[in-house]
């Protein structure tokens, strides 16, 4: 199977600078239709599925492969060559931030700025970072999927959306994560909630906007002020809005800032 078909790859949009938006945990590129449609009359936008998720290719997704998030970076930059894409606008949620800054780590010269929503570079509390999560508390969460993989998934989307008042957004996580095959979120979840890229930010040198939600349990704020600290070339907005998934629960919010970060003269307060 080709690289484009593998991704599920899709292509919209009239502009001569490229969009790319990539879906978060039990996601697929569906999460961006509040988003992405936006910025089709300025970017060509494409939108993709990471292996394992959406209509991507599941049988591509080997455990051994993707054992870290370097695999999926791999895979990203292997769609812009496929694409014969360069300095393209990469907009990434939640691990795929984390997959976008590795992609631009590993091929510089094809992203010109990334946005990463919700981002997390480590999820662990650990001495004076503060990750938002303890050990036992992914060693339960990796547990609950084993048990009841249903059942987890109607417990934990709610506490990710985090906005009661729109409870379908919540049945919406929902559902994707159960479409989701059970044994590919199992060890997605373990690879993204261990995973420790801090080390990795200070060698992004592609400008960088954090879009971080101002009430987020998956992604505290202190993380996005971390990651501001951290990478060479960033913005940090904080959304007024609740929740993991401010592309869903807060579009217009995010449709904004992200506009007002790619005006070439715009400067963002921190």
């Amino acid at each position: 199977m080709n690289t484009l078909k593998r991704h599920h790859v899709s292509v919209s949009g009239t502009g001569g600078q490229a969009m790319v938006f990539v879906h978060g945990f039990g996601c697929d590129q569906h999460m961006w239709r509040l988003v992405a449609p936006a910025f089709e009359a300025q970017y060509q936008v494409v939108l993709l599925d990471l292996v394992g998720a959406g209509g991507s290719d599941l049988a591509a997704y080997q455990p051994a492969r993707y054992a870290t998030l370097a695999a999926h970076a791999e895979d990203v930059c292997e769609v812009l060559q496929t694409l014969h894409l360069h300095e393209v606008v990469f907009v990434g949620h939640s691990v795929s931030a984390m997959i976008g800054v590795l992609a631009a780590i590993r091929e510089p010269a094809r992203f010109a700025r990334l946005v990463l929503v919700a981002p997390s570079p480590y999820y662990l509390n650990e001495g004076p970072y503060t990750g938002g999560f303890e050990p036992h508390d992914i060693d339960d969460l990796l547990g609950a999927m084993d048990i009841n993989y249903l059942g987890w998934t109607a417990a934990f989307a709610p506490v990710v959306m985090a906005n009661p008042d729109q409870p379908a957004l919540a049945a919406e996580l929902a559902n994707s994560f159960c479409r989701t095959n059970p044994d590919i979120a199992r060890h997605f979840a373990d690879v993204t909630f261990r995973s420790d890229n801090r080390a990795d930010l200070p060698h992004v040198r592609t400008p960088s906007l954090i879009l971080q939600s101002a009430r987020d349990l998956i992604a505290p704020l202190a993380v996005g002020y971390y990651m501001h600290e951290q990478l060479p070339d960033s913005d940090l907005v904080v959304l007024d809005t609740t929740g993991h998934c401010p592309h869903l629960s807060a579009p217009q919010a995010t449709i904004a800032a992200i506009r007002a970060y790619l005006r070439p003269t715009s400067h963002l307060p921190t």
